[in-house]
């Protein structure tokens, strides 16, 4: 699969979440995990990293909404608002599994050239696509070490130590194939499939 494919199959995927009730994010799941057996203990580890954000959106969501109090009791969450948190949760839990199945296709080094496939038509339109993908690879491959303590203070000093970066940057993409066109109309039809439905 060409790595733009597989990131806008992720963007469709992720899009069409936001519209699945709970059997169209069992399908989304089982289709994950079917895809990637061992896809599991990466999107484990996004969900328990995003326990406290998934926790905060329940409660959020619980509470702020309207309806009939839990056992009429005045500090109670709403039923309708705990029918709501809990299928937020799931689509952020559904979208965190869309994460770590492009994480885990693509790579860092496939995530920067699918970037690069999808926006290289808006250099028709004179938009400096290049400088961007430098930059997010440069973030990316940051985010990759931990940093030292202190390392914040070194950086706003201008230590060279921080202040290179890699002077070249190699992007492979392969031939984009019928497949790829197939997989993309796919994805749009799952999308609006998922929209409209």
């Amino acid at each position: 699969m060409h790595p733009t494919t597989a990131l806008i199959a992720w963007l469709a995927a992720v899009l069409a979440t936001q519209f699945l009730a709970y059997a169209g994010l069992a399908v989304l799941v089982l289709g994950l995990l079917l895809a990637r057996l061992t896809l599991w203990r990466p999107w484990f580890a996004y969900v328990w990293r995003g326990r406290w954000l998934l926790l905060s959106l329940w409660l959020i969501l619980a509470y702020n909404t309207l309806g009939e109090a839990l056992a009429d009791l005045p500090w109670a969450p709403t039923y309708e608002g705990m029918a709501e948190a809990s299928l937020q949760a799931a689509r952020l839990v559904a979208m965190l599994g869309c994460l770590a199945w492009l994480f885990d296709h693509l790579g860092r080094d496939g995530l920067v050239s699918a970037l690069w496939g999808l926006l290289r038509p808006l250099q028709w339109f004179g938009f400096d696509t290049a400088r961007l993908v430098v930059r997010l690879s440069l973030v990316l491959e940051n985010l990759q070490a931990r940093p030292e303590k202190g390392a914040w203070k070194k950086m706003l000093a201008g230590d060279p130590d921080f202040a290179g970066g890699p002077a070249v940057l190699h992007l492979s993409l392969p031939l984009w194939a019928a497949r790829d066109t197939l997989l993309v109309l796919a994805s749009a039809g799952l999308l609006l499939g998922a929209i409209l439905l």
